[in-house]
């Protein structure tokens, strides 16, 4: 089900995968280039509501407008806190993002009152500059937290974060999670690791198992 809100920066779609007994929902942002179609939101929103999770897949206004740039990162803080506003709460609300996603949701977890924070593909620091680091975002944002990173992401490899965050290596992969060809392992196994790191965390946050 898609659904337009209405966020201070214009006009947002949430695409909404519901479980047939939820006991969490996820929203979840894009990052800065491609939008809530990339291969692991989709198999998010596919696959976690078979494991009571409901999957909201939020979709920033410079990317429904049709702009090729995201916005500055506290007009994202805004329209993602507009979507957190617009998601009931009857049950616990656990907030993500892939790449610039993900630094948004960091920032906001506190804000929307989130249980916990799914950051997919970290944007750690910008490639090749390691001391530009976005690190304090990341233990900024007061919830529980996992990172599911590419082990060849060249904006922070899962090696590069302290050893006290919650990081799940996906090897062979990069800050797409795509893999190369000459990989032993293929694009199916690389999101379906994904998938798996994720639905089996969330649901240990808010004690279903």
């Amino acid at each position: 089900m898609t659904t337009p809100i209405e966020t201070p920066g214009g006009p947002g779609l949430l695409y909404r995968d519901d479980a047939a007994e939820p006991v969490a929902t996820l929203l979840i942002s894009h990052g800065a280039g491609a939008g809530v179609d990339t291969a692991d939101l989709a198999a998010l929103a596919a696959q976690l509501p078979a494991q009571g999770i409901t999957v909201i897949r939020f979709e920033q206004p410079w990317k429904v407008a049709g702009r090729k740039i995201a916005g500055p990162p506290a007009s994202l803080d805004v329209a993602f806190t507009a979507a957190a506003a617009a998601v009931g709460r009857e049950i616990p609300l656990v907030v993500g993002g892939r790449s610039a996603g993900a630094r948004s949701a960091a920032r906001t977890a506190t804000r929307v009152e989130a249980a916990a924070l799914l950051a997919l593909s970290f944007p750690l620091h910008p490639p090749g500059k390691p001391e530009r680091s976005r690190l304090d975002e990341l233990l900024g944002a007061g919830v529980p937290s996992r990172v599911i990173q590419g082990g060849r992401d060249a904006f922070g490899r899962p090696a590069e974060f302290p050893d006290d965050v919650d990081v799940v290596e996906v090897p062979w992969a990069d800050h797409s999670f795509k893999v190369a060809k000459s990989a032993p392992v293929d694009p199916e196994q690389t999101i379906a690791a994904v998938v798996a790191a994720a639905g089996s965390w969330i649901r240990a946050q808010i004690g279903a198992g």
